[in-house]
């Protein structure tokens, strides 16, 4: 199989700019409903990309948990690699890929964390497996052996019964503050529409993007 030879003609549907509302927040939950609509395998899953202390970019996918007028927030272990990335430098890019529709969604940002409250709170709404599943594991860790995390499982299950699972000291949230959005929508001949957010003083700025 040749790579080079797998193509794709988008042509679904086309933006222009009259399409697009002022606020990008509100822009994107337009975008976010009509992928869930569509059938979009999970549409809150977005990639995160971090960089660590040597200047070198890390990726992997999160789930969105909240999107507010500040912004978009997710969980995840303070010790992780992209916790100990977004210690040291809060810079952040998102990307929602929804294939299906010929759409992306770029968001660039900064993080600060959530409340504890807001994390206890959150922590409490998760099913009690992922629960328990985040005092198993310190994440980013060299673990020896799966038998060993099942184990840690088994212990934590007799020992904490559902709905009395305490939240993790290093357990928490972040809120990605967007300083920049791009919206890609698929076009034939490669000529795609891109329209990025800037952020300025009267509101934001909106700009189409060559192709």
């Amino acid at each position: 199989m040749d790579l080079a030879d797998l193509r794709k003609e988008y042509a679904e549907q086309g933006i222009d700019r009259h399409q697009l509302l002022d606020d990008p927040i509100a822009q994107f939950k337009v975008w976010f409903e009509q992928a869930r609509q569509a059938g979009v395998v999970e549409p809150n899953a977005m990639v995160l990309s971090t960089v660590d202390g040597k200047g070198a970019p890390w990726s992997r996918t999160v789930l969105l948990k909240a999107v507010e007028s500040r912004g978009f927030s997710f969980f995840t272990n303070y010790g992780s690699h992209k916790g100990i990335h977004l210690s040291h430098e809060p810079r952040v890019a998102l990307l929602f890929p929804w294939f299906s529709l010929e759409r992306q969604i770029h968001i660039n940002g900064r993080v600060i964390k959530t409340s504890e409250l807001d994390s206890k709170t959150y922590f409490a709404k998760r099913p009690y497996g992922s629960q328990l599943g985040a005092l198993v594991s310190n994440q980013s860790e060299i673990v020896a052996d799966r038998k060993l995390l099942e184990a840690r499982l088994a212990e934590l299950k007799a020992q904490y019964p559902e709905g009395k699972v305490p939240k993790p000291a290093n357990w928490g949230g972040y809120w990605v503050i967007p300083e920049s959005f791009e919206f890609w929508q698929g076009r034939s001949n490669r000529l795609h529409d891109r329209f990025r957010y800037t952020m300025a003083r009267e509101g934001w700025n909106i700009t189409r993007l060559a192709p």
